[in-house]
């Protein structure tokens, strides 16, 4: 486990989320994959936050950039890993925090759990 290697999920998140690639962006996440929103909501599997992601990226979050800082990377067994990242959306300066987990397999690491959410007083 490197920490290089699971930062490498959130710059693929960047690279798609400039590019306004609903695909590409979701391409970190494992086919089943539990997602919550920062708004509480819950999508269950790849295709859900593909689906949901295409929505933001031809709506409110059309042209922006999402800038990640991975702060912290915790082994919890073999392949497993907890992670906590940040990230800010430009123009919109909205910071949010995700705790994830990610889990190594045969195509590499992937995101199975994903909870991000706005922190208080960063609106």
């Amino acid at each position: 486990m490197t920490h290089q290697e699971i930062s490498a999920l959130w710059d693929v998140m960047s690279e798609a989320w400039a590019a306004g690639d609903a695909q590409a962006f979701a391409t970190v996440f494992d086919p089943e994959v539990e997602f919550v929103t920062v708004r509480g909501e819950e999508h269950h599997g790849r295709d859900a936050v593909e689906k949901s992601h295409a929505a933001l990226f031809t709506t409110i979050y059309q042209g922006t950039l999402l800038k990640p800082e991975v702060r912290l990377v915790r082994e919890l067994a073999e392949g497993l890993c907890l992670v906590h990242a940040t990230t800010t959306v430009y123009p919109a300066g909205i910071t949010t925090h995700a705790q994830a987990v990610v889990r190594c397999g045969r195509a590499g690491w992937s995101i199975v759990a994903f909870h991000n959410m706005i922190p208080g007083g960063t609106r």
